[in-house]
């Protein structure tokens, strides 16, 4: 395989996340961790950048990973507003004080980077709805100031037109998901040094499931693709990152779906491929 992954989630099975996280409920079993490692060697993977999980697990697998040959990358945790979407994979805040705490504790446990959550998710009973609502332009600002004065990059959870202008604006280092955009948000991104991470193989994979309505799939795959295609015309840095670990993305083999699904929209010519590792050099630089 010549990409990395750049958006994983080594806790997650692809199946069902309760009974991911139970499994580490007390410890981390490093049995499940090198078991998901195993499938990104056994595809010769050898580059993973986490997205976090708040178990101690991707802070465990990348001490597993050095010893297998993988380059693994994480924030340990993901930090989120309180009472606003990302407990799943990390810790709150209730001010920037408390922000600021947190990104020490990312050095303190030894992580590369911070992630911050900036929105939901997408509502899939209907298209073109993100869960729950944005953090505003200021809060984003701060945080991206504090960790970039830390030392750290940032990787947002963003969706949504101006939570993801918003983050591009405040100098983010990478966008993840980046459903539902538009061509001024494709023209910032542009404009920047961000890169877009799409995660397309959790919306393609659910498709014909039956866990939801395959219309809305479709429709909103539709217009991820677009933005996608469009992204890659106006020069948007992008890098291959299928959020494995969630609801039918498996370990390893999602990788090869997000590449798979690129290629669908963009074509497997030589500038396609170069424009993709440049988006995984540049992350691997950065994060």
């Amino acid at each position: 395989m010549m990409f990395g992954e750049c958006h994983a989630h080594i806790f997650m099975n692809g199946a069902d996340y309760k009974k991911a996280a139970f499994i580490h409920r007390d410890e981390v079993k490093d049995k499940v961790v090198r078991e998901h490692l195993r499938e990104y060697q056994e595809r010769s993977i050898t580059y993973i950048r986490d997205g976090g999980d708040n178990l101690g697990v991707s802070i465990r697998a990348k001490q597993i990973a050095s010893e297998v040959g993988i380059t693994y990358r994480t924030p340990g945790f993901a930090i989120h507003k309180k009472g606003k979407y990302g407990s799943i994979v990390g810790s709150s805040f209730d001010n920037m004080s408390e922000f600021r705490k947190l990104v020490g504790k990312v050095r303190q446990i030894g992580g590369h980077f911070v992630k911050i959550m900036i929105t939901g998710i997408m509502d899939f009973s209907q298209s073109g709805v993100i869960t729950g609502a944005d953090l505003n332009h200021q809060e984003v600002q701060e945080m991206i100031h504090i960790a970039h004065e830390e030392g750290f990059a940032v990787m947002a959870h963003a969706n949504g037109v101006d939570a993801v202008r918003n983050a591009v604006l405040c100098g983010v280092d990478s966008i993840e998901h980046g459903y539902y955009l538009n061509d001024d948000c494709l023209a910032a991104m542009a404009a920047s040094e961000v890169v877009w991470v799409p995660t397309l193989a959790p919306v393609w994979n659910l498709i014909g499931t039956g866990r939801f309505s395959d219309d809305i799939l479709r429709s909103i795959k539709a217009l991820h693709q677009e933005n996608v295609r469009k992204a890659y015309q106006k020069g948007v840095q992008l890098a291959v990152g299928s959020d494995a670990g969630a609801y039918g993305v498996l370990h390893g083999q999602g990788t090869l779906n997000e590449y798979q699904a690129l290629c669908e929209i963009l074509g497997t010519a030589d500038e396609v491929k170069k424009h993709l590792q440049s988006g995984e050099k540049r992350i691997r630089l950065k994060f």
